[in-house]
């Protein structure tokens, strides 16, 4: 329950936001998560989890009613963050709208192609074809870098996250709250990426990758000499360098170090680099393409040569053309090493003590590479045979993550009111939790909620947010007098609220104003005095007027009574003001369709002592005010009354009421018709 004063204001549903992982609950694989508010809903990402296959590397899709996702946002080309994406578009009831960044749609093809073609499981496991993800192309949106896009009243932009070429943090913004979704994301410039920014907006929630938890990456300067170490290493005593990748992120970063150290070390020039990827040579075209989605080096690099030609590293597209004779180093896909060429050539070379492993990226559980880490005595191939382990395995960290220095410094500058980890093995993001709480426990002027939730769980988080409505247009341009009233149309555009004139209403909304004239016709027999002495106890405000050519009554300014053969017609225009006259009048002439009072015994027209009204008038006012808070004088049968500072003006003949205040004015029209009605049957008795 949320108080207002001393009323208890009930929590509406509408103000909590539900943050519900779909995938990376305290795990590392298939990030998807699902964000519900304001009736909105948003997808973060749609990845597979690479220690599984087919249905089960899923998210946990069933969970969603897909046809009501409103947008799907996609942070980067990984296969943990995409790799589900062309089922989700090809294969569910999904309407919405689908967004990555320009790099990403373009890697993003080529990637998920050679994953299709790489992956070892049935076909009856294949989550998708190649035609599938032909297909999806044409349903994928790109947006810019602080490009700012709105869908279905959702607001959202993107800022570099330094991860990966292309990889995007999302700002999302629903009713005021504001949500930043991180991804994957690292704080630290490495050879040829910016460090991910620091978003000026501060948001709400801050949707964070914990996949290192409390762990602090060594300088980058020492991690290039130790890997380009131990590689020297190997190689020099006539081993072959496995070094498992991604197809793209790291493998970038890793081939312009060791590209660099050879052209340095010319002992070496006579052993082979291979980058083993049939996605080399069309992806390269891509980073040679978006080279100002890259750090300062690099755009000064690209002047004078191109970085990503590189002099020392030919490109493998399958064993058929790699003579394994004597060293080598060689870059092979998949990073985990489920299967693939990777898979392959460690099978190949594992038996021998000469030959040495570098895992140099994340590993997640259940992959071959996070096996050969606990450096087991044998492994087994993908065939079932068991394999004596002799090479040498290191481990060396290029993982463009975060680490606690960095998330720490970033959600320092945020200060967001609550951080959902997510991405994160169960440990490393339960010890991330417990270190950011301890971190800011004794700060008194911020205080972080810190929530790790498993899949399938959602975070409830409350906002309620004022509703401001702003006034636009002709009654903007409009001075208000001091404690004056604004009147107009109130429209909801999705989350905003703006006052307009009517006038104004087709230039703000697709609406616009139109005038509805209502005619009722009911019978009557009688005559028209009749008519018209009933009409006179209703009220005094009734002229004779020409309509039509026919006998025309009007009565409050605003409703026409037309005197046909046997028949009234009412005629007035529809508001809620005419439309109450009009029901009075309504009621008038039933009534004297139904008196059996004969022509001559209508009374004649009431002729009231204007003296007399005034008198009468001044009494009652003094008798509903006091006399005290009550200033009257009377001029041109004028009288003016100032009641608690407010002046109303009544107009003796026409018994007209003027006011600013609209309460003042309905308390004396309703004072005045009680009078005159009281006032008349005495003056006709007299």
């Amino acid at each position: 329950m949320a108080k207002s004063g001393d009323t208890v204001v009930p929590a509406d549903e509408s103000d909590n936001l539900l943050i519900r992982p779909l995938g990376s609950g305290q795990e590392v694989g298939r990030s998807c998560h699902l964000l519900e508010f304001k009736g909105k809903k948003i997808m973060l990402d749609c990845g597979i989890h690479p220690g599984l296959n087919g249905f089960a590397s899923l998210p946990f899709l069933d969970l969603v009613e897909v046809a009501e996702v409103d947008l799907l946002l996609i942070s980067h080309f990984h296969l943990d963050h995409c790799g589900a994406l062309p089922y989700f578009l090809e294969k569910t009831q999904f309407k919405g709208r689908c967004f990555m960044t320009h790099a990403s749609k373009a890697i993003y093809r080529w990637l998920l192609s050679d994953y299709v073609k790489v992956s070892n499981i049935a076909t009856e496991d294949m989550l998708y074809t190649e035609s599938d993800i032909e297909n999806s192309m044409d349903k994928i949106e790109t947006i810019n870098f602080h490009q700012e896009v709105e869908v279905n009243g959702i607001k959202f932009w993107c800022y570099t996250a330094g991860h990966v070429l292309g990889a995007a943090m999302f700002m999302i913004e629903i009713a005021g709250v504001r949500v930043l979704y991180t991804g994957d994301f690292s704080r630290q410039e490495d050879r040829h990426l910016m460090a991910a920014e620091i978003p000026r907006i501060h948001p709400d929630v801050v949707i964070i990758e914990s996949t290192y938890g409390t762990h602090i990456h060594e300088k980058r300067e020492d991690r290039e000499a130790r890997f380009t170490g131990l590689v020297h290493d190997i190689v020099s005593r006539g081993g072959r360098c496995l070094i498992p990748v991604f197809a793209l992120g790291r493998a970038q970063e890793l081939l312009l170090i060791l590209d660099e150290y050879w052209s340095n070390h010319p002992e070496l020039h006579d052993i082979p680099i291979y980058y083993a990827s049939s996605l080399a040579k069309k992806c390269m075209s891509v980073y040679q393409t978006y080279i100002n989605a890259m750090n300062e080096k690099i755009r000064r690099q690209i002047n004078i040569s191109n970085p990503f030609v590189f002099k020392h590293i030919s490109n493998l597209k399958s064993m058929e053309h790699f003579e394994d004779i004597g060293p080598s180093v060689v870059l092979a896909s998949p990073g985990m090493m489920q299967s693939g060429l990777s898979r392959e050539l460690f099978e190949s070379w594992c038996t021998d003590k000469r030959n040495g492993c570098i895992i140099a990226g994340y590993c997640v559980e259940g992959t071959l590479a996070k096996h050969i880490l606990s450096e087991p005595d044998e492994i087994m191939t993908m065939t079932g045979q068991k394999l004596p382990l002799k090479c040498s395995v290191d481990y060396i960290s290029f993982s463009a993550h975060t680490d606690y220095k960095q998330t720490s410094e970033f959600l320092r500058a945020l200060k967001p009111a609550h951080v959902v980890l997510v991405h994160g093995e169960q440990n490393e993001m339960s010890r991330l939790k417990a270190a950011l709480i301890r971190e800011y426990e004794d700060d008194t002027e911020y205080q972080m909620n810190v929530h790790n939730p498993k899949n399938t769980v959602a975070v409830e988080l409350h906002f309620r947010g004022e509703k401001m409505a702003k006034v636009v247009g002709s009654l903007a341009a409009e001075k208000p007098k001091q404690d004056q009233r604004i009147s107009g149309i109130l429209v909801k555009r999705n989350f905003n609220y703006h006052i307009v004139a009517p006038a104004d209403l087709s230039n703000y909304t697709d609406l616009a104003m139109s005038t509805v004239t209502q005619r009722l016709s009911i019978a009557y027999t009688g005559t028209v005095a009749l008519l018209k002495y009933y009409l006179t106890q209703l009220s005094s405000d009734i002229e004779h007027i020409e309509k039509a050519d026919k006998p025309t009554l009007r009565i409050f300014k605003s409703v026409f009574l037309i005197i046909e053969p046997k028949m009234v017609v009412i005629e007035w225009i529809a508001n809620p003001v005419t439309d109450m006259y009009a029901d009075a009048v309504v009621t008038v002439v039933l009534r004297a369709e139904s008196d059996p009072m004969p022509q001559k015994s209508v009374p004649p027209p009431l002729l009231v002592d204007k003296s007399h009204v005034q008198e009468c008038l001044l009494e009652m006012l003094t008798d509903m005010f006091g006399s005290e808070g009550i200033s009257k004088m009377i001029r041109n049968n004028m009288v003016t009354v100032t009641v608690d500072e407010k002046i109303a003006t009544v107009n003796v003949d026409s018994l007209e009421v003027r006011c600013d205040d609209e309460e003042l004015q309905q308390v004396l029209l309703t004072a005045i018709k009680n009078l005159y009605q009281a006032i008349a049957p005495v003056k006709q008795a007299g």
